[in-house]
């Protein structure tokens, strides 16, 4: 058998092999599974396979917090949270610079930290936390420019510093193996000349060593400096990034709706894409998130004489992004949310606009392991997901008063 013929042998097995794994949902796919140079292209079209009776919901299964009663069960800022092999939830409070520790039900058993810059303590701004091996924390510090060890107890377990002349930290996420995986971005000091530059993804161990290099892409421009004066530009072309349970990377730029999946060793494996219409950002969106930063600058102490040089810092697109953010779920499942205008919220839901929180919108896109579109899911409004486990979803629910809770959703998959 020749070449050519071997090829187009693999390629039609490998359509057949990528209709079966969805299959069996009761609806019927109508995009379109084609070979590029050794990349399949998974073509979606606007409707998804599933039907009323296979469609995925999510049910809310826990909430922890109060608004009065018990100090362990408030919470001041809610960064990101990790969940260890026994199920216990680690909630880092930014506000109060420490980890609360739960038990799989709910009850509280211990806290984590305590703010300052010496061993076991965690400074002002710290969001992420990370079950690494033998579920050690991972706690990544801005502020003390090292990453802290915690064992699951509470007891310190030293820590590793980073550079930040070797990029600025712009994203966390951890392998299923435990391994910190970081994006870097270059960061010209002040009379730097500027340039282009590249983000990098690194894998990092708990040592501190990095060990391998995923993938280096154009930075983006959120967050710059222009003449050696910080810029934010807001709704601009910036990658996002997943790190799958088999190690693979699932990346994109939010200016497309177009994700590419590469191996571990940076080999484009699969595109996925799907037909998207983005929608302008209006005065009013505009008007929505600077209050939002007028009042977070406010309530950081900032001078109000100075409120308008921060003003002119920030800078709006011309459009809101093809997506909000990308998680992994149940069965390979990949999770695109989508965009959430300020524009389209009520009078008395624009009055706790959350940029940070409210730009994603509570429904998400789900395409199941082979790339297909199977259809929507609805989580609670004011649902903000931090973690993604096996069927269960982790994250910060907030209350008509503003009030944070750790709320934990069961994504019920129907019997059909």
């Amino acid at each position: 058998m020749n070449s050519g013929i071997t090829h187009r042998v693999a390629v039609a097995a490998l359509l057949v092999g990528v209709a079966g794994a969805c299959a069996g949902d009761g609806g019927e796919w109508a995009g379109t599974v084609s070979d590029s140079a050794g990349v399949q292209m998974v073509a979606n079209p606007d409707r998804g396979i599933w039907t009323s009776a296979t469609r995925w919901t999510v049910e809310e299964e826990l909430r922890i917090g109060t608004v009065e009663g018990e100090p362990e069960y408030q919470f001041g800022q809610i960064g990101f949270m990790a969940v260890d092999a026994d199920g216990q939830i680690f909630v880092l409070d930014a506000q109060a610079q420490q980890i609360k520790v739960f038990a799989a039900d709910g009850g509280y058993r211990h806290t984590i930290g305590k703010p300052g810059g010496g061993p076991g303590e965690i400074g002002p701004g710290a969001l992420f936390v990370f079950a690494g091996p033998g579920d050690t924390l991972i706690v990544p510090d801005m502020a003390n420019q090292r990453v802290n060890l915690f064992l699951p107890d509470g007891a310190d377990a030293g820590s590793f510093p980073f550079s930040l002349a070797e990029g600025m930290p712009m994203q966390f996420q951890a392998t299923s193996t435990g391994s910190l995986v970081m994006q870097r971005r270059p960061m010209p000091g002040p009379n730097q000349p500027e340039r282009d530059s590249l983000d990098a993804i690194v894998v990092v161990t708990t040592a501190g060593t990095v060990t391998d290099t995923m993938m280096k892409f154009p930075s983006g421009k959120t967050f710059q400096m222009s003449g050696g004066t910080p810029e934010i530009n807001l709704y601009t072309k910036e990658s996002a990034w997943r790190i799958t349970d088999d190690l693979k990377l699932l990346y994109a730029t939010n200016d497309d709706y177009r994700l590419s999946l590469y191996t571990s060793d940076g080999r484009c494996e699969r595109i996925i894409t799907k037909p998207f219409e983005r929608q302008p950002v209006g005065e009013r969106d505009q008007q929505a998130v600077m209050g939002f930063l007028e009042r977070a600058w406010t309530d950081a102490g900032v001078p109000p004489a100075l409120l308008p040089q921060l003003r002119n810092m920030v800078h709006f697109g011309e459009y809101f992004p093809a997506f909000a953010t990308i998680q992994t779920g149940p069965q390979g499942t990949i999770w695109v949310q989508q965009i959430q205008a300020a524009s389209d919220l009520s009078e008395e839901e624009l009055e706790r606009y959350n940029l940070l929180e409210d730009t994603g919108a509570p429904e998400w896109d789900v395409f199941c392991a082979d790339g297909r579109f199977l259809g929507h899911v609805s989580m609670p409004k004011r649902f903000a997901p931090r973690v993604f486990r096996g069927s269960e979803i982790y994250g910060v629910w907030r209350d008509e008063l503003d009030v944070q809770y750790v709320m934990r959703l069961r994504v019920v998959l129907p019997a059909t």
